[in-house]
């Protein structure tokens, strides 16, 4: 027992980091001033990696929730997907109600939610077929993609929203279809290729989490896959020409892409050249950017699974905030909505970086603390409560509060 409870405080590590992560990039420059909008520190360190982090351990805690290391099967594995599409019923319509919110950030719960959806079908797999899964995904998803915007494009006109989708945006016919191929291709998180995130963490969270050996793996194998990936993406571009011929398509006329490349290509219209595809940037859903990104998630998770072994505490903050982050999240995403037209007097985005990350560490160790759900999480563990058609505490994790 014991070992689980550090085994699941890492987790919630984890995920606090990641909160933070995406706190940052909401928060703070992405780029510094100056000819061809060099990148930030916070752009460089953080663009992609966490959010993604993000993803990885949602599918992490699918697999918790649905078993473990031996998936469920028959009735409990109905029960489980009932669940879970509850809780994925709950996360959109959160995330649709903070679209509606003005903000200048991508916000990630309605396709979390869907991806909460799409990982239905996967919950009862084991290992070995997950694996073959994940593999094909994240070497064809791209391609896939990368084939299917032109024709959204041609079809739709708009395929990609103008802000993030709203309960107005998909009540609409027309900006209903938009919405759903912003969804799944053209957004910030393209669910299609973002699906290798939670598949990847479902093998994640099948593994023994709790063992010394599993969590040195992730660090090592992580960092190599991430390391990897990058060094790939650079023989490509840099060697064998890619970003010549990037730079020679009509978005570099746009964009000052040699920066994207580096911190952020999610609003890059990648048509034109194959050599899309070849790149590791930040928020380009090719195979190298999710390889890298899923590296830097495994091997992070093993830190943190690693550093909570001797005291299931020594995280406390980063714990606390990490179970709860819907609450969380969408406090974030609302105070920014406060700011959106400018900053009150004094105030700079780092201190409005530190205020938000403060404010999250502080509420997550009070309701660490005092044994407290979020409140949102409150809501969503009992839709998923009410939907598995059994006692709400079947449905979680030993120890408090774990999973959304």
């Amino acid at each position: 027992m014991a070992a689980l409870k550090q085994r699941l405080t890492g987790i919630d590590a984890a995920r606090g980091l990641a909160l933070l992560g995406m706190m940052s990039t909401h928060t703070m420059p992405l780029f510094d001033p100056g000819p061809g909008n060099p990148p930030s520190l916070v752009g460089l360190l953080y663009s992609g990696r966490s959010a993604a982090l993000f993803a990885v351990l949602a599918g992490v805690g699918l697999a918790l929730l649905s078993g473990r290391e031996s998936p469920h099967a028959g009735p409990a594995l109905a029960a489980d997907r009932r669940a879970v599409a509850a809780r994925a019923v709950v996360i959109l319509a959160i995330g649709l109600s903070l679209g509606g919110l003005d903000v200048n950030v991508a916000v990630i719960l309605v396709h979390y939610a869907v991806l909460f959806l799409c990982m239905l079908p996967f919950l009862g797999l084991p290992l070995r077929a997950l694996s073959l899964w994940v593999t094909g995904w994240v070497l064809l998803s791209p391609v896939l993609a990368y084939l299917v915007r032109p024709q959204l494009a041609a079809l739709l006109g708009a395929p990609r929203l103008s802000g993030n989708p709203d309960w107005d945006s998909v009540m609409s016919w027309e900006s209903g279809w938009n919405a759903l191929g912003d969804v799944l291709f053209t957004g910030y998180y393209p669910v299609v290729q973002w699906m290798t995130y939670l598949l990847f963490g479902l093998i994640l969270g099948r593994l023994a989490l709790s063992r010394l050996k599993v969590q040195l793996i992730l660090i090592v194998a992580g960092g190599l896959v991430a390391f990897a990936a990058k060094g790939v993406a650079s023989f490509f571009l840099d060697y064998l020409g890619g970003q010549q011929a990037l730079l020679a398509t009509d978005e570099a006329a746009r964009w000052p892409l040699e920066s994207l490349l580096q911190v952020d290509l999610a609003w890059v219209d990648q048509r034109g050249s194959w050599w899309w595809l070849a790149t590791a940037a930040p928020h380009a859903g090719t195979t190298l950017d999710l390889l890298h990104t899923t590296g830097v998630a495994a091997a992070v998770l093993g830190v943190c699974l690693l550093v909570t072994r001797a005291s299931p505490r020594v995280l406390l903050p980063l714990s606390g905030a990490g179970a709860m982050t819907l609450t969380l999240y969408s406090l974030h995403v609302w105070a920014l909505s406060l700011t959106v037209h400018g900053l009150p007097p004094g105030w700079t985005p780092d201190l409005l970086f530190l205020a938000h990350a403060i404010g999250a560490l502080l509420l997550g160790t009070v309701f660490a603390l005092a044994g407290w759900r979020g409140p949102l999480e409150l809501v969503a563990h009992a839709a998923a409560a009410l939907a598995a058609h059994r006692r709400g505490a079947a449905i979680t994790t030993p120890g408090r509060r774990r999973l959304r």
